[in-house]
């Protein structure tokens, strides 16, 4: 077979990644070669694939997330187009892997074209070495002032003949109303795409909903597929750090007989917050998200995470008086880490004639390096050690580099052949390396280090936490909620044969090529 399905969702982080990828690991189960794919994805949390050329590339981290369900490493035609915003007015374009231009609202149209060229390119390649491959909307597909040239929604289930279903939040509220405008929205031969409904998120008494489900279908001739209830263990791997509370997870008691209290900056332009999400599995440790400065003070240990915009994050830091604070913090002999981004804060200066362009501007002073950027990204997948023998990975993507460091300044981590990487002075750590907490022993002897730094004698790391496990545990459960709450039977049938014939119309529609 060659089926394929379109997940597209009534707002952003309605559920569309974590629904795609709960059905990729159901049909897995099955037996089923599944792949993911999104045709364009916009956000700053990504992941690093190394290509047959042996270069690394970047696709979208809900991308690399659905692989995994598949059981399949990360392949750079999953997420074809990737675009990261580095102010509100412009994105760098990502295209299979690799940054190729950068583009603002006015001039998108310019070449959007190119991209759907490579989107369509990649899903025709995928279906053809797959048997279904889950493709995943972007944002609504009511987003009719984007139709025009649209090729991730409706667009792309036009060119490629997809039966779609659409997830709404409940949670949000108002999702019979979003869902029912979603279709009304759509012209004619969208609407005849569009087979049903998943209500995501739900909690209460199933009963209590039917009535509204029963309306659903009799206004607008389709079917809710399934309604997925809320769930606690639903956040790693998030595609946006909006989508965390301000602590993530639910932190397990501690082992020992004290809390380790992580606060993580929320920068305006946070990239690959996932990289706290290990810490946060580690029993007694608290990571929250904050933007106050008083929350630093009390923090244990401070993290400066990464971003796609260094400059204007580090000057949005002073502005707010975090800057302050992370130095007084650091004064007090108190942990501090920066990772990517927030380790080139940390350093006496950036040059950057690249990202921001705007010359040499001033660090925080708390780490004796400076930065300088350069126009070809860094993107590569890293290997090496840290305390002479603790086996360390992860990844990179950044354009600034170490160009200078007093002599003698110790490294966070040693590369494969010895090379060190990143700094460490006193308390003050910081590394371009996104990922190293997933390497257990690493984030177990760094929390020890910490713990002991910070006056928090009582506070022991788990022997036995594993977050490649966590993370698996987490893709199960998505399997498992397919299974139990979604008709797989119906969404089987749907994947197989298509769209169902004779959908009804439902009024007023777009015109049509709206």
């Amino acid at each position: 077979m060659s089926g394929g399905l379109l997940v597209a969702g009534t707002t952003s982080d309605a559920g569309k990644s974590v629904l795609t990828a709960g059905i990729c690991r159901w049909l897995r189960r099955r037996g089923v070669r599944v792949a993911p794919f999104k045709a364009q994805n916009m956000s700053n949390n990504s992941a690093v694939v190394v290509g047959p050329d042996g270069r690394g590339g970047e696709l979208g981290r809900a991308q690399a997330m659905q692989a995994a369900a598949c059981g399949l490493e990360a392949d750079l035609r999953f997420n074809p187009v990737l675009l990261k915003p580095g102010s509100d007015h412009a994105s760098q374009v990502v295209l299979l892997g690799e940054a190729v231009d950068t583009v603002t609202a006015g001039n998108y149209h310019e070449v959007r074209s190119r991209l759907a060229t490579t989107a369509y390119a990649a899903l025709a390649e995928l279906r053809a070495e797959y048997d279904v491959v889950i493709c995943e909307g972007a944002g609504s597909p009511a987003e009719i002032n984007l139709r025009d040239g649209d090729y991730v929604n409706m667009g792309l289930a036009r060119q490629a003949g997809l039966p779609t279903i659409v997830v709404g939040d409940i949670d949000r509220g108002g999702v019979f109303a979003s869902m029912f405008g979603t279709v009304a929205l759509l012209d004619a031969a969208d609407q005849a795409l569009v087979a049903g409904f998943v209500v995501n998120k739900f909690r209460g008494d199933r009963g209590l909903l039917q009535p509204g489900l029963d309306m659903l279908r009799r206004v607008t001739g389709r079917p809710t597929y399934g309604v997925v209830p809320w769930a606690l263990d639903l956040w790693l791997d998030a595609e946006d750090s909006l989508a965390y509370g301000r602590v993530l997870g639910r932190p397990a008691a501690p082992r020992g007989t004290d809390w380790l209290d992580v606060a993580v900056v929320r920068l305006p332009r946070i990239s690959n917050a996932t990289d706290v999400e290990a810490l946060a599995t580690e029993p007694g440790v608290r990571v929250r998200l904050t933007v106050e400065p008083a929350e630093l003070a009390a923090a244990d240990l401070v993290v400066l995470p990464g971003t796609k915009s260094t400059v204007a994050d580090l000057a949005w830091l002073r502005e707010t008086g975090l800057a302050d604070a992370v130095r007084a913090h650091a004064a007090a002999g108190r942990p501090l880490l920066g990772i990517c981004g927030g380790f080139q804060m940390l350093g006496r200066a950036i040059h950057d004639a690249v990202e921001s362009r705007r010359g040499t501007v001033p660090g925080l002073g708390l780490l004796p390096v400076e930065i300088t950027f350069e126009p070809r990204k860094t993107v590569r997948r890293a290997e090496g050690t840290a305390a002479g023998d603790v086996p360390v990975h992860g990844y990179e993507i950044h354009h600034g580099r170490v160009s200078a460091a007093d002599p003698g300044l110790a490294p966070l981590l040693r590369y494969a052949d010895g090379t060190g990487e990143g700094a460490r002075l006193g308390t003050v750590y910081g590394t371009h390396w996104h990922g190293a907490f997933s390497s257990d022993a690493f984030r177990r002897r760094f929390l020890t280090e910490v713990a002991e730094a910070a006056g928090r004698t009582g506070f022991k790391v788990a022997p036995d936490t594993s977050f490649a496990a966590a993370r698996e545990r987490t893709l199960d459960l998505l399997g498992d909620m397919v299974e139990e709450h979604l008709d797989t039977d119906a969404l089987w049938r749907l994947i197989e044969s298509g769209p169902p014939p004779g959908l009804p119309f439902v009024p007023p529609g777009a015109p049509p090529g709206q």
